[in-house]
């Protein structure tokens, strides 16, 4: 049985164990809906990370987004950490810096405020991959963006030189939509954001 693509809605065909579609447009991956996780299972799964900010490593991994900001942005600038889980580390760090950052993660921090305000930037640190609506998610946080803003994303995106049977990303069974470059190319015609840039796992988009 086959599922329409949650991010451009064109059909796609099997592409794993009966669990993942490919998108035959633009190239997505995604779970198929039975498989999905509840909102219970999901938060089970996220209070067993350890987003720790005295983490030296945990740092390190976020640093191309915190560095990113601080290249990009004064700190006379708002920012959203979306998707901030248990431990809102990047807000953490910038706030450090001067920055001010809100936060809103649908399971930890549902303040719904937030998302009625405009910000400069946003951040999404291994969240996009969680999204089960990518379309909406992603038509939400361009419509919070100023113009000019910029949109911070940070994944593992998936190409040829994987071999998903033994990618270790598709083990948690919490991440449901995996990018190709054709998927953030056609998120960016989708949005219509001006740019989009590629950096290893630090996705960014302009406003």
């Amino acid at each position: 049985m086959n599922e329409p693509c949650p991010l451009c809605d064109e059909w796609g065909e099997a592409f794993y164990r009966d669990v993942f579609f490919i998108c035959n447009d633009c190239r997505g991956i995604y779970k198929a809906k039975r498989c999905l996780p509840t909102p219970e299972q999901e938060k089970k799964r996220y209070q067993e990370h350890n987003n720790d900010v005295t983490d030296a490593g945990y740092l390190r991994f976020v640093s191309p987004i915190t560095n990113a900001v601080q290249s990009d942005f004064s700190t006379s600038s708002l920012g959203l950490d979306y998707g901030a889980g248990t431990g809102p580390v990047i807000s953490s760090v910038l706030a450090g810096k001067g920055y001010v950052v809100k936060q809103y993660d649908p399971l930890f921090i549902n303040d719904t405020v937030v998302l009625r305000l405009q910000y400069d930037y946003i951040v999404c640190c291994e969240v996009i991959e969680h999204f089960h609506s990518p379309a909406k998610e992603f038509a939400s946080l361009k419509k919070m963006l100023k113009p000019n803003g910029r949109l911070y994303c940070m994944t593992h995106v998936f190409g040829n030189e994987i071999h998903f049977d033994t990618w270790y990303y598709k083990n948690d069974h919490t991440h449901v939509f995996f990018y190709q470059l054709e998927t953030l190319e056609r998120i960016k015609d989708m949005c219509k954001f001006s740019a989009l840039s590629i950096a290893n796992r630090l996705i960014t988009y302009i406003n």
